[in-house]
């Protein structure tokens, strides 16, 4: 019965290594065993055979012709199983499948989204299906993998990696500035038109903070945004009045000229958005990757 590939892989790949290097040692170095292991897997694989392919002299190791067109169809094999190993760990450490992510619009549009060409040219066999959406949902029992979420995370069900503290600054268009003048104090917004965002969950209106002192101020709005808070960015630029929101909502918006912070002594609060995903469920190397890609996005750009 001629010898199984099971049998001889082992010893196969110690004489290509001795073919290579043309000694038992620096095949043993190769291969990080010993001499004398690598001499008898070349003696195991030559019985096998029933043929010799080396002629060993005190002096030198010479492959026979039987060697040497052994090892030409050898080095192919062997070659090709390394090719396959590095493609099936490539496609491990890549992961593949479908991804769920659930995000808000504030960060989706203006963090996310404008990253995700670089995790797609990485990891290409990775499906993304992005819900872009303020609506108060439950993104475990609509079957997403991940969420973003802003604020505390209380929930003990659910693992919560912050993306940051990210700062708030209270904004005005010059439009209505000029018409309206510039509050100097938080108490002074009283006297201005502001517009407000309610929460999806509750329905109330979100306070704005200020530092320096510490302050919590809850108004009285005649404007309010539901759901998503880009639309009072938009009020605010069209002269509605002044808007609470975050300082990498409007950068685009405070370069041109559009939009003009005020109040800027009394900002430097903050409000945490954080990656969130269940304890319980088996995470995929795909959901692994994803993970990892929003993690390490955050902490390169912060």
């Amino acid at each position: 019965m001629p010898p199984t590939v099971e049998s001889t892989l082992p010893n196969i790949l110690s004489f290509c290594r001795t073919y290579e290097h043309g000694s038992f040692t620096r095949a043993a170095r190769a291969l990080q065993v010993t001499p004398a292991a690598v001499s008898r897997s070349v003696a195991r694989l030559e019985r096998a055979l029933g043929a010799s392919l080396f002629r060993r002299t005190t002096r030198e190791l010479r492959p026979t012709a039987e060697g040497r067109a052994y090892y030409e169809k050898c080095a192919a094999a062997v070659s090709l199983l390394a090719e396959a190993e590095r493609e099936l760990f490539d496609s491990a450490e890549q992961g593949s499948g479908l991804v769920r992510l659930s995000v808000p619009t504030t960060y989706g549009l203006h963090r996310l989204l404008p990253r995700l060409s670089g995790f797609r040219q990485r990891h290409p066999a990775i499906e993304l299906e992005l819900q872009i959406s303020n609506q108060s949902t439950d993104f475990v029992r609509e079957g997403f993998d991940l969420a973003i979420r802003m604020g505390t995370i209380s929930d003990a069900g659910l693992i919560a990696r912050k993306l940051g503290d990210f700062s708030l600054g209270v904004f005005a268009s010059p439009a209505y500035l000029r018409r309206h003048g510039e509050p100097l104090t938080p108490e002074d917004l009283a006297e201005h038109h502001t517009i407000a965002f309610l929460m999806p969950r509750t329905g109330l209106a979100l306070p704005w903070l200020f530092a320096a002192p510490t302050l919590e101020l809850p108004l009285r709005s005649a404007l309010r945004i539901l759901e998503d808070p880009l639309g009072g960015i938009a009020l605010a630029r069209a002269g509605e009045g002044l808007f609470q929101t975050y300082h990498f909502l409007v950068e685009r918006e405070l370069a041109a000229g559009e939009l003009i912070e005020v109040l800027p002594a009394r900002a430097g609060r903050t409000r945490p958005f954080s990656l969130i995903y269940p304890k319980s469920r088996t995470r995929s190397r795909a959901v692994r990757a994803v993970i990892a890609f929003i993690l390490g996005a955050e902490r390169l750009t912060g």
